[in-house]
């Protein structure tokens, strides 16, 4: 008999590091080849890592909910003797899978502390003041070399503790403490990351929506068997259609390099809340579908992104966010940024309420759309000429029905 050590692999997402979602074995099991192991969830998916080979686990790191560096020991089985050394020959080739389009994926990779401590004399003394031990500070500069931004993180990260204690006060007997971990713990970072590093312009704008509901009523009704249209696919036609003219908020903000990158192509992203968390699936090239194709790709994703099936290629490359709350929308919203994009646009509650329309007091159905964006891209005159122009669509539909140039 031999031992086996397999390390946790690089499934190839561009990161350097997994959260331990669940375990499907524990240590003294007898596994085969090919068994479900253990599911790791990375910035982009969930993936499922299978046994590498047949044997008996003999012990396990890490507990669900922790990270595990890509390259660290995992599980160790004990094996045929001759089997270890084959199999260790075989994943010593990197795990392969499809990749995201190169020019849509977030290039930052999580640093990790090299436990040598590298940084200026004014750093190592702030630190020292502070009490913070630089050998377990990850730095963010070239080479390791720690920063003063590198502190003000692992200050601001006590500062979060203390408050939170502070709220929370003392445990109770009859109050449940959940440990938050997986897509709920990353979808926190993320939002946490957005509020911290982008100044968000909201801005809300009122919508005469009554036109759009009686041409939407009149298409379901006439047109009934290429399927059901919602508020969603009008809104992504009428952001494709003055997307041409406001270029600038079709786009993607990489602070680290300075760069902007904007796109002719609109990915959609569709803000889909799941009982795991909020998804944000993609509709690839909107701008080349119609209502109806629309419709059935919002249906489409949002449905396997609350089955938990979607694929990767289905979760990243957005260049604007659309979001919904439905009946329960409220009169008014502040959506997050999903970064690297620069704006999100979403839709409020539709009601009922007396306007003054043609010089009379009428009954019309008014919604608002509620809109925020990177202040650091997009500007106030900007962002209000593009909602302008969007109200102007939604107010007068016709235009939204046309067949989209492929």
């Amino acid at each position: 008999m031999g031992r086996f050590v397999f390390k946790l692999p690089d499934v190839g997402e561009g990161t350097a590091e997994a959260e331990i979602i669940k375990w499907h074995a524990k240590a003294g099991d007898q596994v085969t080849e090919e068994q479900p192991l253990v599911d790791i969830m990375t910035d982009k998916a969930t993936v499922e890592i299978v046994s590498p080979v047949a044997g008996r686990i003999v012990s396990m790191k890490g507990e669900e909910g922790t990270k595990a560096a890509v390259g660290s020991e995992l599980v160790v089985f004990e094996v045929e003797g001759g089997e270890a050394a084959k199999k260790t020959e075989e994943l010593e080739r990197p795990v392969t899978s499809v990749p995201a389009r190169k020019d849509e994926v977030d290039k930052a990779r999580p640093v990790t502390a090299t436990g040598k401590g590298l940084a200026s004399p004014a750093v190592k003394a702030r630190a020292k003041a502070l009490g913070i031990n630089l050998a377990s500070v990850a730095g963010s500069g070239e080479g390791g070399i720690i920063q003063h931004a590198d502190l003000d993180k692992i200050l601001l990260s006590r500062q979060a503790t203390q408050v939170a204690a502070l709220i929370m006060g003392p445990a109770e007997d009859d109050a449940e403490d959940i440990k938050i971990f997986g897509l709920r713990r990353r979808i926190a970072e993320r939002m946490l990351e957005s509020k911290r590093r982008i100044p968000h312009f909201a801005y809300v704008e009122e919508v005469d929506a009554t036109a759009l509901e009686v041409l939407r009523a009149k298409l379901n009704a006439t047109h009934a068997a290429r399927g059901k249209l919602t508020m969603l696919p009008f809104l992504i036609r009428a952001l494709i259609k003055v997307i041409a003219n406001h270029p600038g908020v079709n786009a993607h903000f990489d602070d680290g390099q300075g760069i902007i990158r904007r796109f002719k192509a609109v990915h959609a992203g569709i803000a889909t809340q799941t009982e795991r968390g909020l998804l944000v699936p993609v509709i690839h090239h909107a701008e080349s579908k119609d209502l109806w194709q629309l419709a059935r790709e919002i249906a489409r994703l949002s449905e396997a992104a609350r089955a938990g099936k979607s694929n990767r290629e289905e979760l990243v490359g957005s260049t604007i966010t659309v979001t919904s709350l439905g009946a329960l929308g409220g009169i008014a919203a502040t959506p997050i940024i999903n970064p690297p994009e620069v704006a999100i646009i979403g839709v409020n509650r539709m009601a009922e309420r007396p306007m003054v329309h043609d010089g009379s007091v009428v009954i019309r159905k008014m919604m608002n759309l509620s809109s925020s964006f990177d202040h650091r891209i997009v500007d106030g005159y900007e962002a209000a000429t593009f909602i302008k122009a969007v109200k102007d669509c939604l107010e007068d539909p016709a235009g939204l029905v046309a067949v989209p140039v492929k």
